[in-house]
Order: structure tokens, then C-alpha cells, then sequence
């Protein structure tokens, strides 16, 4: 295990170009007059922000927590077209849902995200039959103008082949399509990093503990720095409640008599370690409206989700023994045995979806974005799904700039104007960048490890250089952080200065992958707080 206690001088000088300290952005918030204040971090907040600040307003973004800390880190990890929408007939939503998945994967992040083959198992005595789901995903490819090829069935033998583990038993046929995947920590902080070179000021680990009011118009936010206990306000023309799970929390300090606007469903995820090499995800009908997911991501097994009402606490959502037993034997169906073992579960997580208020089971609910005006001005928006971020970031800026009054003035670009497929920080090839990694390393000392190169490549696109030259420069941040993961202790530096990383969580859960492996240990833990202090 690699220890920082022989290493003291490790990572105490910041690169160039870091952040300004939190101490000088609290006071730039505090003295500047914002167009737009954004409260919530998660992508939906996040995009909107970037979007905000593209078309060359003055935008703030602050967050009680980490920027994506919740239900923005906490998803299936897809960029998907939806293809249970085709059940209801929406035909149309999976096409547009399409589009930007293609945009996403192909001209706005092709960095962080890779193609993924689905195959869907057909059982016998399954909910639904061969010619069904292979007319299905043949149209579902279709939709996305065959992009990944063109959906069809497949044989249990071949199927087997790619998927080891998958069961065999009863297995009629299997049906494939395409669709795409991420690391959604990684996609949020790069689309930050985005907002931010667009010229928005953020900060995470700000609280906000009351509104700011101007003759009943909701003008800024009081705040607390929840890393130093300093507060301090923002003041803004507008207010956007982007909060998730906690937007009614928020429109109840415009107004107490607020009625609830949402209603919240949890997914529960678990991550396992892999038994065999998968060279293709698993997407299992469990009955007529949902699926399973069985995902090979960063070199594990994620399986889920669950979809059940959540009433407590947004907060203390987790993931219960009711959960983990539903998603192992829900997973049983079409997953042998051996890498179901509990013994294999490195970490388990749940997010909360937000979906409008009304009722009716929570698994056949629209995943569409609700947006309410409050009595003093502040514009609440919730829901939606993680494939239409940047849609859904657009959206948002269209109503902003038709509200009455224009309380966003008139003076910048409207959203329509901007480019439509602006790519994120560190676009590139990863299969190129992993190249450059391996090929540049150090004269003298040992080259970066493959998986390190490629860990790398595909978490930061060229953004890589950067770490690779702090590495290169100080030896002891080129060592792993812990000998069965490929990141290293550059990463952590990096996060600190150049990623808002304020906690152990921060860098161990959401900048990195120790957490999820299971290998966060008290022992790094301490040695990366240890780094962010200095």
C-alpha cells in the first residue's frame, strides 16, 4: 500500500492555473450582482449554468454539497434512448433522446463516453416473446438512424460467448441493440469545468439558509461555507431552484404555504466484482414495463435499479437489505450464481428520481422536467433524465428569457443562438490520448502503466497531460493510490486544485473510483485529506 507519511512535500505546491481559494470566491460572490444564481449542483443545475453562462450572462452556482454529491452521481451510469418509451408509444421522445445521446457519445464528450452492445434475453415463459423484442430493438435502432449498427437477435450459444455468466437455461433468444455509457461524476465535473470557462462562478459545500427578498421578490440567497462556517449572500436578478430531491425544501422559504410540486422514487444500485470478462451489458425484462441492468463499468459489475416511493429524508436515502436482495434476485434471472455471490458486492448507492406530483406507480411515471414559478419570482425545475442534460440546460434558459418583465434583461445571446454541440473540456480520442501517455513517459523512470494510461484517458480525455506532467515532475505522485486500482496520487492533487475537491468523499467516491472498488481505506482516506490540506 502506498503511504504519504515518508512524503511530505507531496503535492503542497499547487499547479498553475489552480482555483482561486474559497476565501476569494465567497468574496466575489458576495460583492458582485449575479444575472442568474443557480442553487443545486446536480447536472440539471450544472447544464443550466453552463448554458447561462454561454450566452454571456453573470451566473453563480452553489451547492450544499459536492457538485453531482447526490442523485447526479448515483445513476445507471447510461446515455440511453429509452427503449421501454417504445412500449407507450413515444416514439418521438426516444428519437430526441437519441439525438442527444449520439451528440453526447460522438461530438460533445466522445472522452467520457464509450458504446455499449445491450443483449436482452429472451426466456421462455418471459414476459414478452423473440418476434417482439427483435422488432423492437430493430426499431429502436432505427430511431437512432442505426448509428450502432442495426438491432437484431442473436443466438443463447453466441451470446454466452461474449457473456459468461449469463444463463443459459430456458434461453429462447437473445436481442441486441446499442446504446452508451459514462461515469456520470466525471461527465458533471467536466460540464462544471465547462460553466466555469464559460466565466460562472461556483462553489460547492454552500448552504443556503435563507432567500434574499427585495419588495417580495426573491433577490439571492444567504449562505454558509460548510468546510470553514463562514456566511456570506449572494446577490442575483434571478434565482433558479435547481435542487432535486430538496426543491420543495426551497420553495417553501419563498413561500411556507408552497404546495408539493414532486413526488421522489429510489433507485438502488449495487457494484460487484467481476467473475469473468463481459464483452456486453445485460438488459433483463422483469415484467411487462421494467428491466434489469447487468453493466460492465470501470472493470466491475453494476447491477439495478430498484423503483419504489421514497417519502423520508432526501438526505439519509441508502440502500436498504430489502434493495440489495430485489436487485441479486432480480439479476438471478438471466446471471448465474457464482457472480451473484454477496461476497463480490464492493459498494452499494441509491438516488432519489424526482418526478412530478400525482399518483400512480413511480416505475410507469414520466421522467420529464417540472418547472413552477414562485409567488416571489424564484423558478423551481426538477426531473428529467441524465441523456438530455444539455436539452434540458437549453430548456431551462428558453423559459428563462420568456418570463414576464425579463428580469434577465436583455443584453445577451439567446440560448438558440449558442452552438448546438459545444464540446466539454479535455475532448479527445481516448484511444490516442492513452497512446501519447504510454509512449511520453519519463526518460529516466519507468513508463505509466496501461491501465493507469487508459484510466486516464477516458476520465479526463487531454486533460490526462496535465496529471501525467505533475507525475513526471514529482515521482511519488506517479504511484498508485492503492496497488488493485489504476489511479494515482496526481489525481488527487489535480482534484484539489483544478476540481473543487474539498473532502476525502469528494476525491474518493466522485474524482476518482477507490470507493466504489471498495478500496477507499481509512488508511487512504486519511493520507488524501492529508494531501487536500495542504
Amino acid at each position: 500500500m502506498t503511504t504519504l507519511q515518508s512524503v511530505p512535500a507531496l503535492g503542497t505546491h499547487p499547479a498553475s492555473g489552480s482555483l482561486p481559494s474559497r476565501a476569494e470566491t465567497r468574496d466575489q460572490l458576495s460583492k458582485a450582482t449575479y444575472d442568474l444564481l443557480v442553487i443545486g449542483g446536480g447536472i440539471l443545475g450544472i447544464s443550466t449554468a453552463w448554458h447561462a453562462a454561454q450566452s454571456g450572462l453573470r451566473v453563480a452556482l452553489v451547492d450544499a454539497g459536492d457538485f453531482a454529491g447526490a442523485t447526479s452521481s448515483a445513476s445507471s451510469k447510461l446515455l440511453h434512448g429509452g427503449l421501454r418509451y417504445l412500449q407507450t408509444g413515444a416514439v418521438k421522445l426516444v428519437a430526441e433522446n437519441h439525438f442527444e445521446r449520439r451528440a453526447v457519445s460522438r461530438q460533445v464528450a466522445p472522452h467520457l463516453a464509450n458504446p455499449l452492445t445491450f443483449y436482452l434475453p429472451v426466456y421462455k415463459g418471459g414476459p414478452h416473446g423473440a418476434a417482439k423484442l427483435g422488432a423492437g430493438v430493430f426499431a429502436y435502432s432505427a430511431l437512432s438512424a442505426f448509428g450502432d449498427g442495426v438491432g437484431h437477435l442473436l443466438s443463447p450459444a453466441k451470446a454466452a460467448q461474449d457473456v459468461p455468466e449469463l444463463r443459459t437455461d430456458n434461453l429462447k433468444a437473445v436481442a441486441v441493440y446499442g446504446d452508451d455509457q459514462m461515469n456520470d461524476a466525471r461527465m458533471a465535473l467536466m460540464t462544471v469545468r465547462a460553466a466555469v470557462e464559460a466565466g460562472a462562478t461556483v462553489l460547492n459545500h454552500a448552504e443556503v439558509t435563507g432567500l434574499r427578498f427585495t419588495k417580495g421578490r426573491v433577490t439571492g440567497a444567504e449562505l454558509k461555507d460548510r468546510t470553514s462556517g463562514d456566511e456570506f449572500g449572494v446577490t442575483a436578478r434571478l434565482v433558479l431552484n435547481a435542487t432535486g430531491p430538496w426543491v420543495d425544501h426551497l420553495r417553501k422559504m419563498e413561500d411556507p404555504n408552497a404546495a408539493p410540486s414532486i413526488r421522489l422514487s429510489k433507485g438502488a444500485h449495487l457494484v460487484l466484482k467481476r467473475t469473468s470478462p463481459w464483452k456486453a451489458a445485460l438488459a433483463t425484462p422483469i415484467d411487462k414495463y421494467r428491466i434489469t441492468f447487468a453493466l460492465p463499468w470501470e472493470d466491475m459489475l453494476l447491477l439495478g435499479t430498484t423503483d419504489e416511493e421514497y417519502e423520508g429524508d432526501p438526505g439519509q436515502v441508502e440502500v436498504t437489505e430489502k434493495d440489495t436482495a430485489q436487485i441479486l434476485d432480480e439479476a438471478a434471472f438471466s446471471i448465474r450464481d457464482q457472480q451473484l455471490s454477496r461476497d463480490l458486492i464492493t459498494y452499494a448507492f441509491a438516488g432519489l428520481r424526482v418526478l412530478p406530483g400525482g399518483p400512480g406507480d413511480t416505475s410507469k411515471a414520466k421522467r420529464e422536467t417540472v418547472v413552477t414559478e414562485g409567488r416571489g419570482g424564484m423558478l423551481s425545475v426538477a426531473g428529467g433524465k441524465w441523456t438530455t442534460f444539455r436539452h434540458i440546460g437549453r430548456t431551462v434558459m428558453r423559459k428563462l428569457e420568456q418570463l414576464p418583465g425579463h428580469p434577465l434583461g436583455e443584453d445577451y445571446e439567446s440560448v438558440s443562438t449558442l452552438p448546438k454541440r459545444l464540446p466539454l473540456p479535455g475532448i479527445a480520442n481516448p484511444n490516442a490520448v492513452a497512446h501519447r501517455l504510454l509512449v511520453d513517459g519519463p526518460a529516466p523512470g519507468p513508463r505509466m502503466a496501461a491501465d493507469t494510461a487508459k484510466h486516464l484517458a477516458t476520465h479526463y480525455g487531454s486533460l490526462s497531460f496535465d496529471i501525467a506532467r505533475m507525475a513526471n515532475e514529482n515521482p511519488e505522485l506517479a504511484q498508485r493510490i492503492h496497488p488493485d486500482a489504476p489511479e494515482i496520487w496526481a489525481q488527487v492533487a489535480y482534484a484539489r486544485d483544478h476540481e473543487w475537491a474539498e473532502t476525502a468523499d469528494d476525491v474518493l467516491r466522485r474524482r476518482t473510483t477507490l470507493t466504489i472498488r471498495g478500496l477507499a481505506t481509512d488508511e487512504i482516506r486519511a493520507d488524501v485529506e492529508k494531501m487536500l490540506n495542504k
